[in-house]
């Protein structure tokens, strides 16, 4: 097929980033963490699958095993799982060596680092990552090893050609959990060979609004001829008009499902954790890709967890992006890798790092990082903030999965934000153990007592009802609950109306009105003004 006509990319073409044909997500990216989530999770899925597929085929009908490590493809493509397999053994030979030299450098730390000089220890670090690491010691003697991840970019371990791209249309929210099973080649998709940093993938979604000749995005794309008949599939000669810009004198914000918000005034536009559903026919109102103005001026992230940090969204608003802000990174090890280094490595080129009680003068007012306690199974993991947005003298806290595990801490923070308009607050109060997704970067195992003490959770009602008692906002909302049928995919999540997480956020949402406050539990889609 061949054709100079100016066409429009049309909005339900979905974009899956893949490493390895995995679902990508920053612990994907980050070198280190990479190497272990390839060696202790990848590999180990498919050579489970390849045993027994019947036995991922059965867990599956079962909703309660839906978030769980079994592949989504029925025993036919057993052969083609253990093609990848190999293929990933073979390919990612130095990512493996490099999993098995963290596990060691932890072995050897644990043994021999007992309060002495480390300096003779260096000699005993697995070749794999001698110049990576640098060994140090807490005020305690607690041994653990600083890894280099900006150099750790730059070496061997960080392969671009590991990343790659779905296409395909999307016609329903329907789409099966994305961490557990591998992307097998299918008529039904087009593999795209570019990294995520490409700036094709901006050309590409500029086109739902900016039209291009056909041939033009498929040379970008590197589309072969033979997926012309595929290819031509997302494109349509009915183009989109930008959504306006909010010109209005007081503050709007739109709900956009889980913890994304479009927080605007006539100056600025603030969008929060953007994970946003695609266009097409469904029974669920929702605000889309469309609904967003052809400007965002900052993209807060609250903390690295797949449902607030999507690629898949990310990738595609890359061209609209002005600035993001992530919180401060550390570098305290493979927990917790800088936000800042996977976004720049990614393609985005203006990334703000923001520590606690640091603020960001904007356009008619400033944005605050807030201290941010629990929602990590107790991990030190530095990376994760909530906001504190004041825009044309109106007060706004995005509190995320902020956990109000010690009630000093908003009593502090109450000395500093007095007057507080609207509270988001995520009450997802029993979350999954901490091995469900930090399990692959454990050296040795956890006792399955301890794991189940360790959950990602967010705010009871008596915790988060703490926090109304402190701040006295004037509106406060549930968000965060991964509730919203497009979010299934990566939240794994089905509550009851008996579910723990539903019964204490009603609670919490009822006694906010008792006390004549305005107050729901969001869900799809809703518009604030203050």
């Amino acid at each position: 097929m061949k054709s100079s006509k100016r066409i429009y990319l049309k909005q339900n073409v979905k974009l899956e980033p893949l490493f390895n044909q995995w679902y990508a997500w920053v612990y994907l990216i980050s070198p280190h963490t990479a190497a272990m989530y390839i060696a202790n999770l990848h590999l180990k899925i498919m050579q489970s699958f390849i045993a027994a597929p019947q036995v991922h085929m059965s867990a599956l009908k079962n909703p309660a095993m839906i978030g769980g490590p079994f592949i989504h493809y029925d025993a036919s493509r057993a052969g083609d799982v253990r093609a990848l397999m190999e293929k990933t053994i073979k390919e990612q030979s130095h990512m493996l060596q490099l999993a098995e030299a963290i596990k060691a450098l932890e072995e050897m730390l644990a043994n021999e680092a007992t309060g002495f000089s480390l300096e003779p220890l260096y000699a005993k670090i697995p070749p794999a990552l001698r110049g990576y690491v640098e060994l140090v010691y807490d005020l305690n003697n607690h041994p653990s090893a600083r890894f280099i991840e900006g150099l750790l970019y730059k070496s061997p371990y960080y392969n671009e050609a590991s990343q790659s791209l779905a296409l395909s249309l999307i016609e329903a929210d329907d789409r099966a959990f994305v961490f557990s099973t591998p992307r097998l080649e299918d008529p039904s998709w087009l593999h795209v060979k570019r990294p995520f940093r490409n700036q094709a993938i901006d050309e590409l979604f500029k086109m739902m609004y900016v039209p291009q000749p056909y041939d033009y995005i498929k040379e970008l794309l590197g589309v072969a001829d033979e997926h012309d008949n595929l290819f031509a599939s997302f494109f349509t000669d009915e183009g989109l008009e930008e959504a306006p810009a909010y010109n209005g004198d007081s503050v709007r914000i739109r709900y956009y499902g889980h913890a994304c918000l479009l927080i605007e005034t006539r100056d600025v536009c603030v969008l929060s954790d953007p994970v946003i559903s695609y266009k097409y026919e469904n029974g669920v109102t929702r605000y889309t890709y469309a609904d967003l103005p052809d400007r965002i001026d900052y993209v807060l992230l609250t903390h690295n967890h797949q449902d607030h940090i999507m690629f898949e969204t990310l990738l595609q608003l890359r061209h609209k992006i002005k600035t993001i802000v992530v919180p401060k990174n550390c570098g305290l090890g493979p927990s917790d890798p800088s936000l800042k280094l996977a976004l720049k490595h990614t393609g985005f080129n203006n990334v703000i790092e923001i520590d606690e009680m640091e603020n960001i003068e904007v356009e008619g007012g400033f944005i605050t990082s807030l201290p941010f306690f629990g929602e990590h199974g107790d991990l030190n993991i530095r990376s994760k903030t909530a906001y504190h947005i004041n825009l044309q003298g109106k007060s706004i806290m995005c509190m995320a999965d902020s956990n109000n595990i010690e009630p000093k801490l908003y009593e502090h923070v109450n000395e500093f934000i007095k007057e507080v308009d609207a509270v988001f607050l995520g009450m997802e109060c029993q979350g999954a153990p901490f091995t469900w997704l930090y399990g692959p970067l454990l050296t040795k195992p956890l006792a399955r007592k301890m794991d189940q003490t360790r959950r990602f959770d967010g705010s009871n009602y008596d915790r988060g009802i703490g926090i109304i008692d402190r701040f006295n906002p004037k509106q406060a909302y549930v968000y965060a609950m991964g509730q919203e049928p497009w979010l299934t995919h990566i939240t794994s999540i089905q509550y009851t109306d008996e579910s723990y997480q539903i019964v204490e956020s009603n609670k919490f949402v009822a006694d906010c009105r008792n006390r004549g406050l305005t107050s729901e539990r969001l869900f799809g889609q809703k518009e604030i003004i203050l």
